[in-house]
């Protein structure tokens, strides 16, 4: 059974068996993200990290014209210099990172422009599939401004730092061909069918075994340097958990005795 959570008018969640779909609703605005959006987003990534059923995550937008452009910049411009700090740089990296760390693969299905916040967007994902017409951008030098969300750190591990400081200097934009080709998105699909292309391979990964599928993903990200130490204690504390030792000792504690430990 399908289910959709409307966490505001222009995000919502949708659930269907082991598959969770967040959409950002937005096309009029090409679907530039509010502080709203970003709260709501929020509580989109905490409702699946609650999921216990959830395997896998699709990030998508609506419209034709575009993936994401970013901020908002009519409602960031507004703000002051530290609130732009306290409600958009750190703000959207928390959330971002959120997303990042999920512990289900999120794949990203990108039509159109991806730019600025966009793009960095769609770099939280662990998949990314692009539509012929979708190009990669990070254009805020031309509005005197500076990546905010993470990707000046996490676009540089996919393509070469010269060509992204290209990106960045100029506001020159990748064709979804040549993002496949330099290893930024994993697909090229057909204008209209990136999603149908991100629900098959979601399709695929269901019929993984989910924890084996979710410790890979620990696994990859904690050799990039990806909350490494968070990673490692948690797998650490769960085998740890899981000994004889460790039942021992419960044991001990409750009827309040010197534990005997065995090594197994």
């Amino acid at each position: 059974m399908k289910r959709t959570i409307g966490m505001n008018g222009q995000v919502r969640l949708v659930k269907q068996a082991f598959l969770a779909e967040i959409i950002i609703d937005r096309p009029d605005k090409l679907n530039a993200l509010s502080v709203e959006m970003l709260e709501a987003l929020q509580q989109c990534i905490q409702a699946i990290e609650a999921d216990k059923n959830c395997r896998v995550v699709i990030l998508h937008t609506t419209g034709h014209r575009a993936f994401c452009v970013g901020a908002d910049i009519n409602a960031w411009a507004e703000y002051s210099p530290l609130d732009m700090w306290r409600t958009w740089v750190k703000r959207g990296h928390r959330i971002f990172d959120g997303l990042a760390q999920l512990p289900q693969p999120v794949i990203a299905v990108i039509q159109g422009p991806a730019l600025g916040g966009g793009l960095e967007l769609a770099l939280a994902a662990d998949i990314r599939i692009a539509e012929t017409t979708a190009r990669f951008g990070l254009p805020e030098a031309s509005i005197a401004t500076c990546p905010g969300w993470s990707g000046s750190q996490r676009l540089n591990r996919l393509i070469n730092p010269s060509l992204m400081k290209e990106m960045l200097f100029t506001g020159r934009q990748l064709s979804s061909e040549r993002a496949y080709q330099l290893g930024l998105i994993n697909e090229v699909a057909a204008n209209g069918a990136g999603l149908a292309s991100a629900r098959q391979m979601a399709a695929e990964i269901i019929q993984r075994a989910p924890i084996s599928v979710q410790l890979a993903k620990q696994l990859v990200d904690a050799g990039l340097g990806d909350n490494t130490a968070m990673i490692l204690e948690a797998m650490a504390g769960s085998l740890a958990a899981h000994t004889q030792d460790a039942q021992e000792g419960i044991a001990a504690f409750r009827s309040k005795r010197q534990p005997e430990f065995k090594g197994e």
